[in-house]
């Protein structure tokens, strides 16, 4: 923890809430990086324990790196789930309930907060704490902004759901004015269920969207700019907080740095790097399918393999799943590692000319930023939302077809896909994605203007 002797009373003070997922953390983390190279003075509140190994690991290495921002960490109350429900939900909500806690500790923190950032998934708790405090609250989504908007009107959706009248014709769902209509199929099917944790963890901070000054989005303007426009136009839901684009999040020095002399002796362009995230684990049917979908595409691969959801439950080692046969015929032409790894800087690698993923939105943002073509093959969540947002925006391609959550894609089907995103057009259009991002962060730009103009607001305040 650092020492405030020093700190400059004059800025900023901003604490810093995530919850539970690396896709909740990281940009919290990179946020509270940037921030902190901004003269704010910063302080990092985490919930312990955390749900994964990688978590805590990367909160480790977090504030060995960085002296200048300080930890407050809190003990969560003890919560006992049913035992069917997803484990970082079941930390949404313990998080929720034990936030009251904190009151005491932030009432006497020193300096005094000027503002609270927080995740979308305990909002309304903690804009209890910040109103008590006067302190206004910030929300950093980690979602598009695309998906931002379901959320943003989850209760007209969920009441007009088309499904309720038993029409099973309709392909999609009309939204509020000026945004377009949404694929039924792409939307989570808990989304409708009031019942389901995932819907109602929506529901019970969707009103908070209302309350606080401003919802920071990890997008930028020209990546979707239609959305963001028409959520700010005031047509969506009534005195919705402003939109604030501050994307893409880039990382920071201290992000776990991986040492890859394989990639290293690559050709430029021509690997495919494939990771599914912290959390989406394929089943070992299909690992297989596309281990045999890389060896027919022929390309060179660097794949981050992933067994179970919680990675302090993926026990099963690389050749049981794949098989020591699979290892052994594609030795040279490719390279399979576990465990979570910093896929930034991967994407950054000379090497990489394609990035097949499930389209969390990090993973996105972090190939928006680096100009890597997406092959997307979503999962489950808002995956398939934020895969059309990469198409639309000509980030990748989505093979809707055959890259679906719930069937068997064959290695045929997968190497035909692999070898499309590989081509040079995309690489072309990827690069110029990113170079947009680059601009919009870069000093001047749309996403640097609104995180400094939240600062300026902050200092204001004081």
């Amino acid at each position: 923890m650092a020492s405030t002797t020093n700190l400059d009373q004059t800025a900023p003070h901003i604490a810093l809430f995530p919850t539970a997922g690396m896709g909740h953390l990281m940009p919290f983390l990179r946020l509270a990086s940037m921030l902190a190279t901004r003269n704010c003075t910063i302080t990092l509140i985490t919930a312990q324990p955390t749900v994964s190994a990688a978590e805590s690991n990367q909160l480790s290495r977090f504030f060995a790196s960085h002296e200048n921002i300080r930890g407050l960490q809190f003990q969560l109350l003890p919560y006992k789930p049913s035992t069917d429900i997803d484990p970082f939900f079941a930390q949404f909500i313990s998080i929720s309930n034990s936030v009251h806690l904190l009151h005491p500790l932030l009432s006497d923190i020193s300096p005094p907060l000027s503002a609270i950032i927080t995740d979308f998934t305990i909002a309304s708790s903690v804009c209890k704490i910040a109103t008590d405090l006067s302190v206004p609250t910030y929300i950093l989504i980690t979602t598009s902004a695309r998906f931002f908007s379901l959320m943003a009107c989850h209760s007209q959706l969920v009441e007009n759901n088309p499904k309720n009248g038993g029409d099973e014709g309709i392909d999609s769902i009309e939204l509020p004015a000026g945004l377009a209509p949404m694929p039924l199929s792409s939307i989570p099917p808990p989304f409708f269920n009031p019942n389901h944790y995932f819907s109602t963890i929506i529901s019970s901070n969707s009103t908070s969207f209302s309350k606080v000054s401003g919802i920071l989005v990890n997008t930028f303007d020209w990546f979707e700019s239609k959305t963001i426009e028409v959520l700010n136009s005031g047509t969506v839901v009534q005195d919705l907080a402003p939109i604030l684009p501050v994307g893409p999040l880039e990382s920071f020095k201290a992000e776990q740095a991986i040492d890859l002399p394989w990639l290293d002796n690559q050709p430029a362009k021509s690997v495919l790097f494939i990771s599914f995230g912290s959390r989406t684990a394929l089943s070992k049917d299909q690992l297989r399918e596309l281990g045999t979908g890389l060896e027919i595409s022929g390309c060179r691969f660097l794949w981050i393999l992933k067994g179970s959801e919680v990675d302090t439950q993926d026990k099963e080692a690389i050749e049981d799943i794949l098989g020591e046969s699979f290892l052994e015929r594609t030795k040279n032409k490719g390279l399979v590692i576990k465990g979570w790894v910093n896929q930034d800087q991967i994407l950054a690698h000379p090497a990489i000319g394609g990035f097949l993923s499930h389209c969390g939105w990090n993973s996105v943002m972090e190939a928006a930023r680096l100009g890597v073509p997406i092959l997307a093959w979503p999962q489950h969540g808002d995956q398939r939302v934020n895969a059309q947002v990469v198409e639309n925006a000509g980030l990748g391609l989505w093979a809707r077809d055959c890259f679906w959550e719930k069937m068997l894609v064959n290695g045929e089907e997968i190497a035909e896909k692999i070898r499309e995103i590989m081509r040079g057009e995309n690489l072309f259009k990827a690069s110029e994605v990113g170079e947009k991002a680059r601009q919009a962060h870069g000093i001047g730009g749309s996403s640097d203007q609104v995180i400094q103009g939240i600062i300026e607001t902050l200092k204001k305040k004081k």
